[in-house]
C-alpha cells in the first residue's frame, strides 16, 4: 500500500471519522436513545465507510491495474479486486 501513503493523511482522517461514528453508536445504545436515531448514525456509518471502499479500490485500480509496470503485476491486480469484490458483495 505504499502508493496509499500520498493519501494517508486523508485516509487516517475518514477512518478517524468512522471511529468517532462508531462511538456514537455505542453511546446511543447504551443511552438507549430512540431506533431511529441509532439507525441514522448505522445509515451514516455505512455511508462512510462506502466511501472509503470507493476511495481504497479506485486507488488499487489505478495503481496495480492500469498503472502496472508489466502484465503479471496487472493480472495479480485484477485478481486481488476480484477477491475483494466477491467478499464485498456476498
Amino acid at each position: 500500500m505504499s502508493h496509499l501513503t500520498s493519501d494517508k493523511t486523508k485516509l487516517l482522517g475518514r477512518v478517524r471519522r468512522l471511529r468517532g461514528q462508531m462511538e456514537a453508536i455505542e453511546r446511543a445504545v447504551d443511552e438507549e436513545k430512540e431506533c431511529g436515531e441509532v439507525l441514522h448514525l448505522v445509515a451514516s456509518v455505512r455511508g462512510a465507510i462506502a466511501g472509503l471502499t470507493n476511495e481504497l479500490l479506485e486507488a488499487h485500480l489505478q495503481h496495480h491495474v492500469l498503472g502496472a509496470d508489466d502484465e503479471e503485476e496487472r493480472r495479480k491486480g485484477v485478481e486481488d479486486l476480484s477477491s475483494v469484490l466477491r467478499s464485498y458483495l456476498k
